[in-house]
This record gives C-alpha cells, sequence and structure tokens, in this order.
C-alpha cells in the first residue's frame, strides 16, 4: 500500500504533462519513485459510484495473478477521497493508440502484429485455462492491450472481471457491461457471458490488429447492411488484387 503523498510527489501532483490517458473511471498519469523506478498510476475518479468496486476487483485479481502477458499490479493507494492503482510503466501506452495514429501504425510490421496477436492469446488462455484461478475478463479490447518497450503485449484493466468455478461454463447477468462492438451476441441479447465471450472480443482485436482499423468501422460496416467478415474479406480482395496489378507492372 502507497502512501498519496508518495504518489502525488512521483507525478508531480498529477501534472497534467504527465498524464497518459483518460478512461471511464479516471485518469492514468506517468510517475516517478524516488529509486527511480517509473510507474503508471491509475486514478480513479472520486465522482464514479462503480470505481471503488471496480478497483477492489483489480486488487483482487492482478494481485494473485502472474503472467508475462498480464500487466503487473505493484500497489494501490486509497487516502480519504482518493482511489489510486498503481501499475508497471509500460512505454508504448495502449494498442489503440497504434491502430488510430497513421504514423504509429506504420510501426506495425506484421512480425510485431503477429507477436502481439499470439501475446494476447497466450494471456487469455493463461486467464482461462493455466491460472489457479478461472478468470472471465469481460472488457477485452484495444484500449486496454498495453504494449511494454519491445511491443510485447500485456492485458490490463480487469474491473469488470469475474471469477468462474472449475465446472462452471457460463453465468448469466441483467447487467451488461463492458465496450460494444467487443460484446458476444449471446451477452448483448441474453445477458450470458463465458470464456467465450472473451474469445469473441479476442477475434474482434485480431480483425483491428491486421486491417489497421478501429472496431467502430465495422460497427459502421454493419449498419450498411455487412458485417466484419465482409469487411475483412472485401479488404483481402483488394490488397490481393492491387499486389497483382503490382506484380504485372513490375514484369
Amino acid at each position: 500500500m502507497f502512501d498519496f503523498d508518495i504518489i502525488k510527489t512521483a507525478t508531480n501532483n498529477f501534472a497534467h504533462d504527465n498524464k497518459l490517458g483518460q478512461g471511464g473511471f479516471g485518469a492514468v498519469y506517468k510517475g516517478m519513485l524516488q529509486d527511480e523506478q517509473e510507474i503508471a498510476v491509475k486514478r480513479l475518479s472520486t465522482t464514479s459510484g462503480q470505481g471503488l468496486e471496480e478497483m477492489k476487483n483489480e486488487i483482487d485479481f492482478i494481485g494473485r495473478l502472474q503472467h508475462k502477458n498480464l500487466v503487473r499490479l505493484l500497489g494501490y493507494c486509497l487516502e480519504g477521497d482518493e482511489k489510486l492503482l498503481v501499475y508497471e510503466f509500460l512505454p508504448n501506452t495502449s494498442l489503440d493508440k497504434f491502430i488510430s495514429d497513421p504514423n504509429r501504425r506504420r510501426r506495425l510490421d506484421w512480425q510485431t502484429r503477429v507477436k502481439i496477436i499470439v501475446g494476447i492469446a497466450r494471456g487469455i488462455r493463461y486467464l482461462h485455462e493455466d491460472s489457479r484461478l478461472r478468470i472471465v475478463h469481460r472488457d477485452l479490447k484495444a484500449s486496454n492491450i498495453l504494449l511494454d518497450g519491445n511491443m510485447n503485449p500485456k492485458i490490463s484493466d480487469f474491473g469488470l472481471a469475474k471469477l468462474f468455478g472449475n465446472d462452471e461454463t457460463e453465468r448469466n447477468t441483467n447487467q451488461i457491461v463492458g465496450t460494444f462492438g467487443y460484446m458476444a451476441p449471446e451477452y448483448i441479447l441474453h445477458g450470458i457471458f463465458s470464456t467465450k465471450s472473451d474469445v469473441f472480443s479476442y477475434g474482434v482485436l485480431v480483425l483491428e490488429i491486421i486491417t489497421g482499423e478501429k472496431e467502430s468501422v465495422y460497427r459502421e460496416e454493419s449498419a450498411e447492411g455487412g458485417d466484419r467478415l465482409s469487411y475483412v474479406r472485401r479488404k483481402f480482395i483488394l490488397l490481393r488484387n492491387r499486389r497483382i496489378t503490382l506484380v504485372i507492372k513490375s514484369a
């Protein structure tokens, strides 16, 4: 457990220049401890009613899970109205920043994309099968995939995660939470979620990584009568025809 003054000093009093991003439950800041260890601090909003419950969830799960493709929680701080989570700092921030930024996207060569896809899959398999806990994440999306200095992916944000029993296959809820576009149809329509729900979200992530397009593009496509697979298929055909044209011209 961190003292609030230590975190306040490390982030230069949560200076705007140290702000890494803004999520639904608060802002994230870069900081440096006195031993020069870089950290990322999630400062949960004081107006968020769900913040404390999600914070407890995060501490409970990440504190007991250890895997190279999961973000590492270093500690937390509860003082007055302040609710802080302290993580390892990952210099390349989140995957969505690379997908949405044309300049950063150039760093995503095919070898790097495959490494990210495989790394996320290993993290999910650990949560579902290989850890002593069986966890359904429920909010896998590009902004919750962080990248280290070598572009290795790490799954983050376990605020919505649920613990499953060894013999439990699915669960039903009336409270639909998560990010639309990554949610499985049975979850949206009937509130049923399971490890399969995470696999569906992973599939959307794979499409984003391969195409370099955000999932909102697929939603726009669906509104016009298409779907994700139709969109990817058309992209593939266009890319293939372009390559054939280039080969003919070079010949």
